[in-house]
């Protein structure tokens, strides 16, 4: 047989599209050609699937081998067409057994001893070969990671002599099983927090709708402390979840650790990282910040020290889930439906407002701070509280808080009203769906807009207020939005507005 065909997979954004790679034996001068869109990793693949192919024991064809990855108009990476692509030559040139090759896809990048090294995005390609009804052959370590994938087929092998020895029928490739996982990290507990009664509240309350979350105050009140006790208290991943989260970290250089498969993300990057960084991007479209925290939190810190460009890009995202990304040759699409907490100091100085110490910044380089966050974007925020600082006497006072598995109770009662009344947290809710489930009471509708009116919220913020008076009215299991439930909420949009002004 001089022709063959094996299955493969390419990455596109999350999306892992099928790869057919043809091998075909013509007579000739010897030549190993490969189309169908390559690139230089691909092209590369050559020397090594030669060197593979003969260091394994096999033979390389004397022939014009011309390998075609179709289709032809979608971008080839990695080296994870090695291992296809020497299977493909030895099942043209008749070594091994073409017939069963229709019954399963394979990915890895070979070494030149003909070992096989892991490929990155193996749990998405696997989530998706799955429909396809095929197993999957990959390297020991990207094996393990796609076998969380639920009824997923995976064959790990550990090199080219291997997975040729399974294809003959002389020894079997074992089916991976999927781990245990380890124990779920400890998150930081929030009864170390001391005071700060309101930012506990609003944590909560940003933890139970999963509302988004600005906490302004001075150097030291304990912003980043609190912002970092958010996953501990947020409803546990349901599977779906934790496998699209860990889907897009295989995308990534860092990979899936199983102990942190069921352990909702919590990325904080550093206030210099760029815009590409945040969102994703490349010429080979890889997910950013804001995808990497899909399904966890993104915790901003010292928010206006971020350029503002930068900022910006995370609108779209915010109000979406989803980040698109174009370039002249790709695009691709990661999902990106994170909780944001950011934090920030009231003045260039930090100390505005301090009790103890003097603010030293003019009212110029106050406005000039604060404006380098924009309006837009501090109106997608929904709640915004003031951590004001504590003097060392009430530090010493202060009383240890609840833990955060008290808390953690009363957010997944207050979660599961959400999802028994609507099926989604109340920040995904749309204006419509609000107007239908938020069952909102004549004198709290006639309040609200009495307040929106009075502050002159934007229709986006009236929404966003309503949303919070909504998870205030499921903690306290209030079948309807009531006045009080209102009051609380005013609060923290209060709060936006005086800092935007």
């Amino acid at each position: 047989m001089s022709l063959s065909v094996v299955y493969s997979r390419a990455l596109a954004g999350l999306d892992a599209p099928p790869v057919l790679v043809e091998v075909h034996l013509a007579n000739g001068l010897p030549a190993f050609n490969i189309v169908g869109l390559p690139d230089t990793e691909v092209k590369e693949s050559r020397d090594r699937v030669r060197a593979a192919i003969l260091t394994s024991g096999f033979e390389f064809p004397a022939k014009k081998v011309t390998v075609n990855l179709a289709p032809a108009d979608l971008p080839k990476e990695s080296g994870r067409f090695d291992l296809p692509i020497a299977i493909g030559v030895l099942a043209a040139s008749g070594q091994i057994d073409a017939s069963r090759l229709a019954h399963y896809e394979l990915a890895g990048e070979l070494g030149l001893t003909g070992a096989l090294r892991p490929v990155r995005g193996a749990l998405a390609m696997v989530w998706q070969a799955k429909q396809a009804g095929r197993a999957f052959i990959l390297p020991p370590d990207s094996a393990t990671e796609a076998a969380w994938v639920s009824e997923a087929t995976v064959h790990p092998a550990d090199s080219l002599a291997a997975v040729c020895a399974h294809l003959n029928g002389l020894v079997s490739l074992p089916v991976q099983q999927r781990g245990e996982g380890g124990a779920e990290l400890k998150y930081p507990d929030l009864a170390d927090v001391k005071g700060q009664g309101t930012a506990r509240r609003a944590l909560e309350l940003a933890a139970a709708g999963g509302h988004s979350l600005l906490l302004v105050g001075p150097p030291g009140t304990g912003k980043s402390m609190l912002a970092a006790r958010l996953p501990g208290i947020l409803p546990p991943l349901v599977e779906h979840e934790a496998l699209e989260s860990a889907a897009i970290r295989s995308l990534s250089h860092g990979g899936v650790n199983a102990d942190t498969l069921a352990v909702r993300p919590f990325r904080s990057p550093h206030h210099s990282a760029s815009a590409v960084a945040l969102v994703g991007g490349g010429s080979d479209p890889r997910p950013g910040e804001i995808s990497l925290a899909h399904h966890g939190v993104l915790f901003l810190d010292e928010l206006p020290e971020f350029d503002r460009k930068v900022l910006e890009v995370l609108r779209e995202p915010l109000e979406s889930g989803e980040i698109h990304i174009s370039r002249a040759s790709r695009q691709a699409v990661f999902p990106a439906r994170f909780q944001l907490v950011a934090a920030m100091n009231p003045c260039p100085c930090g100390y505005h407002g301090h009790p103890a110490k003097r603010c030293r910044c003019s009212f110029e380089q106050i406005q000039r701070y604060r404006g380098k966050i924009s309006g837009p974007l501090l109106d997608r925020i929904d709640l915004t509280i003031e951590v004001p600082s504590l003097s060392p006497s009430e530090l010493d006072a202060g009383v240890a808080g609840e833990s955060s598995e008290r808390v953690r109770a009363r957010v997944l009662a207050a979660r599961e009203r959400q999802l028994a009344r609507q099926g989604k947290a109340n920040y995904l809710l749309s204006g419509r769906e609000l107007d239908e489930v938020a069952a909102i009471e004549a004198q709290a509708r006639e309040m609200l807009v009495q307040i929106a009116e009075k502050l002159g919220l934007s229709a986006r913020s009236y929404h966003r207020l309503l949303r919070v008076s909504r998870t205030v009215a499921d903690m306290e299991d209030s079948p309807s939005v009531q006045r009080e439930h209102v009051m609380q909420a005013v609060p923290f949009r209060r709060a936006m507005q005086d800092c935007d002004s």
